[in-house]
């Protein structure tokens, strides 16, 4: 088989852990199927078993492959859950409400003052039991204060019937979709297994005459998810 190059930037069993994940997230090896032996592997990426034992671990952690030393290793068959990018998944468990500062993204949208306060709802989303997304969503203080958006319990129906029943329905939603690094904190409220990435999706809902009333930052887990839109096409 082809010999594979090094890339020349991230060590070598990250990189044979990369080619691997791919392979396996896109179905080229199917659920319970084996991978490649270690042999196979060391040479097409020129390395020792212990840099195809690291890579084997890194997956490992991932909950993409499973076996032992000694015994082939095969896909798990875990794929990330596939969602819409308007709809959101698993059990939410409220962390904060209060008032802050206005983050300047937030404030831009707003049209406040840097620092303005506004009101924040802080989460923690859980997918099958795990930790899978942060949230941020952010109100104006003049329309969330005296309200429920305010108040330090969850609302049953969501935000969007309470911003209805306050006169603020949401008419659309635009989102932003990135990838990076994740923070400390994120590492760790999130479990990431070694050093996964994350998505950032950064999401403004509109009411009447195009206002924009309510702010989401989402941080997920880039293992657990893979997001789905659906473009309307012309022709």
């Amino acid at each position: 088989m082809t010999a594979v190059p090094d890339d020349g930037r991230r060590s070598r069993q990250r990189q044979l852990a990369g080619d691997l994940r791919a392979l396996i997230l896109a179905g080229d090896i199917g659920p319970h199927q084996r991978l490649p032996s270690t042999a196979e592997l060391t040479r097409r990426y020129a390395v020792t078993n212990m840099t195809v034992t690291r890579a084997l671990r890194i997956l490992k952690a991932e909950g993409l492959v499973t076996g032992h030393q000694g015994r082939s290793v095969t896909a798990t068959g875990r794929r990330p859950a596939t969602v819409f990018a308007g709809t959101r998944h698993g059990s939410a468990r409220l962390l904060d409400v209060g008032e802050v500062p206005a983050p300047a993204p937030v404030a831009r949208v707003f049209g406040l003052e840097p620092d303005e306060p506004v009101v924040v709802r802080h989460q923690l989303r859980l997918l099958d039991a795990e930790p899978a997304e942060l949230s941020w969503t952010y109100y104006p203080a003049a329309l969330a204060r005296g309200t429920a958006l305010a108040e330090p319990d969850p609302l049953p129906d969501g935000s969007p019937a309470l911003l209805a029943t306050l006169g603020h329905p949401l008419r659309h939603a635009t989102d932003q979709v990135s990838v990076r690094p994740a923070t400390v904190a994120e590492f760790i409220a999130l479990r990431l297994p070694e050093d996964i990435p994350v998505l950032r999706q950064f999401r403004v809902g509109y009411t009447d005459g195009d206002r924009p009333v309510e702010v989401t930052v989402m941080i997920k887990a880039g293992q657990q998810f893979e997001i789905r839109y659906e473009v309307p096409v012309s022709g």
